[in-house]
């Protein structure tokens, strides 16, 4: 997903130079754009959005220092940093990879909430729902588990796209989202018990000790680099014979990676090493692809382990 972000500065003729510079970025005449947005931030030294294109437009001319004092310009202009300057700056490696900026998160699924469904299903064939309960019916017939389970919590649940493809395993739903706006969709779905604008992280913290049989996620770690606190947290929330559920994207390389595509990817044995070290016993790890972009299957991994 592309995600385009205005901020006004609160300054007309400040924002008609953004509005000028955007669109000859959009021709392709980026020093030109580059030019009215130094000419916006000039008359507006605290216009975020206008640091911020003027930090993509140096990367895209190759000027690799402007384009991070640029982006670190936009995320002091906005301290909650919506724009995500901060991933910009961890993927030109001028910072140490890190947690995304919630302000981003939160302010990237705000604005898709309304069309986010067919975003996701139509655009990009999306299907982490689908290969997410194929492993946990699988994992569930290996392990001997009851045929239903009593308590779900879903994590990043979104527009409650899960809540949807598990409702017939699943007897209540809890969901967790960062995403004031996803939360309203999800609400509308029906399907959830309780729903909690809250980090992933911060959600489970706040659950009962072995609440819940079951705790998934579908594509939600993407936007998690060290998945380790989250899944200890699991553990505790689980009961025993609980199982944890949920795909992330995958890369060929060691540990824990930012890509192109500004999400998390994960080797599998970082994830392998991270659920055995919270004690789970592994189920499975699977190749996997949760959707398409620019025509090509983005590589990934479904993944379930249970608590003894």
């Amino acid at each position: 997903m592309s995600f385009a972000l205005f901020l006004s500065s609160g300054n007309l003729i400040a924002d008609r130079r953004f509005d000028f510079g955007r669109d000859l970025q959009s021709r392709g005449d980026l020093s030109a754009a580059a030019d009215l947005m130094m000419q916006a931030v000039e008359l507006e030294p605290g216009f975020a959005s206008a640091w911020f294109s003027l930090g993509e437009l140096r990367e895209q001319l190759g000027e690799r220092e402007e384009a991070i004092n640029a982006y670190r310009r936009a995320r002091d202009a906005d301290p909650t940093d919506r724009h995500g300057a901060k991933l910009r700056l961890m993927r030109l490696g001028a910072e140490d990879l890190s947690k995304m900026p919630a302000g981003y998160v939160a302010a990237l699924f705000d604005q898709y909430a309304p069309k986010f469904d067919k975003s996701l299903v139509d655009d990009l064939n999306y299907r982490g729902p689908q290969v997410l309960l194929q492993a946990v019916l699988a994992a569930r017939h290996a392990t001997r588990l009851p045929a239903r389970f009593r308590r779900a919590v879903d994590l990043g649940c979104g527009t409650g796209l899960a809540a949807q493809e598990f409702a017939s395993v699943v007897d209540e739903f809890i969901g967790i989202d960062l995403s004031p706006g996803m939360i309203a969709r999800a609400r509308e779905a029906g399907l959830y018990a309780r729903l909690d604008v809250a980090d992933m992280l911060d959600g489970l913290c706040a659950e009962d000790d072995a609440s819940a049989d079951l705790v998934m996620a579908a594509d939600a770690f993407v936007y998690v680099p060290d998945l380790a606190p989250i899944i200890v947290e699991a553990v505790r929330v689980l009961q025993p014979r609980g199982l944890l559920a949920f795909t992330v994207e995958a890369h060929s390389g060691e540990g824990i990676i930012l890509g192109r595509s500004l999400r998390y990817a994960h080797n599998a044995d970082y994830l392998r090493a991270a659920l055995e070290g919270a004690g789970l016993v592994v189920g499975a790890i699977t190749p996997v692809s949760t959707r398409m972009e620019a025509g090509h299957a983005v590589p990934g991994l479904v993944v379930t382990a249970s608590k003894p």
